[in-house]
């Protein structure tokens, strides 16, 4: 993993997956548990007095951001092991030299594991961010070797992470609503048609590069999974309101937020940004990394795995330490 654990948990964690992966889940509820007991403690504390309430409220911070970090490590693991659990290899950091190991191209293609994380009506919806991301050169020669900056390819690695937590949410809400037949009306019919479909529903800032593009009419909402008609995810997700597409596409904490960050930082390095005089941002001074188209497809499929996993992890780890906030 190219991130590095520095907590005391999450380094113990790293260091169970490294030699016993198998007792990983049990340590993991362990240390919830755990957190939970510390909590719960802090709760039962007697405030002090007020001369000392300043130094009280201080150290009950310090133990928040601690805990904060712990959480994001455990998180962290969660997604670690799941790319394990699917032989799936991270990419490690991403080096502008001409150091083998740097270059994502130089590791194994696995792009077909990477697509079996996935529903293949979820999948229909990547292929769509493949096209819309990297263009024209999906269907050039994917050996084409491209000069891309660091903190483009690093936007795009974050912004695909985004992307399959939105993705992993709404499939999976997709999922349960055809499995109890309460799909919206007219996803029962042999096809789905939109009369006059909306503008592409824009999730993010430009500069995120994720938009649901509407059904293109081969079709409507359905779409031949190799065994027989399936609905559309796209079709539904155009169906939804777009207040409710805003609160899918919302990142649900802050621990989230930072490991979105931080996976980021790991791959790419910190964003060399400096203002200028007149008051500009000055990247001038950042790197430039050749890359593949191959090895651009790869990590958008690792970004959207992780941002998917990320979805799975958190949502495990609440329903044994509740730290949303609802």
């Amino acid at each position: 993993a190219p991130l590095g654990f520095e907590s005391p948990v999450g380094q113990l964690l790293a260091q169970i997956l490294q030699t016993h992966p198998h007792l990983l889940p049990a340590a993991i509820d362990q240390q919830l548990e755990n957190l939970q007991t510390e909590k719960d403690a802090q709760r039962g504390e007697t405030p002090p007095s007020s001369q000392d309430l300043l130094l009280y409220k201080r150290i009950a911070e310090v133990k928040e951001k601690e805990r904060q970090k712990t959480l994001e490590e455990i998180i962290y693991c969660l997604i670690v092991q799941k790319f394990l659990d699917n032989d799936i290899s991270m990419i490690p950091k991403i080096s502008a030299t001409s150091d083998p190991t740097g270059r994502v191209d130089f590791w194994p293609n696995q792009e077909h594991k990477l697509e079996s994380v996935h529903s293949p009506e979820a999948f229909e919806m990547i292929q769509s961010h493949l096209s819309l991301v990297l263009g024209e050169r999906v269907v050039g020669p994917l050996d084409t070797i491209v000069q891309i900056s660091k903190i483009k390819i690093g936007k795009l690695y974050a912004a695909s992470i985004m992307y399959g937590y939105f993705l992993r949410r709404v499939d999976q809400r997709f999922q349960l609503e055809r499995s109890m037949n309460t799909l919206p009306e007219g996803f029962n019919e042999d096809q789905v048609r939109f009369e006059d479909p909306a503008p592409a529903n824009q999730l993010w800032d430009p500069d995120s590069l994720i938009r649901i593009p509407p059904d293109d009419g081969d079709g409507g909402g359905l779409m031949d999974s190799g065994m027989g008609k399936s609905y559309r995810l796209r079709s539904y997700v155009m169906y939804l309101d777009s207040e409710t597409l805003q609160r899918y596409a919302t990142v649900r904490s802050k621990e989230a937020i930072s490991l979105i960050e931080k996976q980021t930082q790991a791959l790419f390095g910190r964003p060399d940004i400096r203002i200028a005089g007149d008051g500009s941002l000055d990247a001038s001074n950042d790197e430039v990394v050749a890359v593949t188209f191959s090895g651009l497809t790869m990590l958008v499929l690792e970004a959207v795995a992780f941002g998917s996993f990320l979805w799975d992890s958190e949502g495990y780890v609440e329903s044994k330490y509740h730290f949303l906030k609802s």
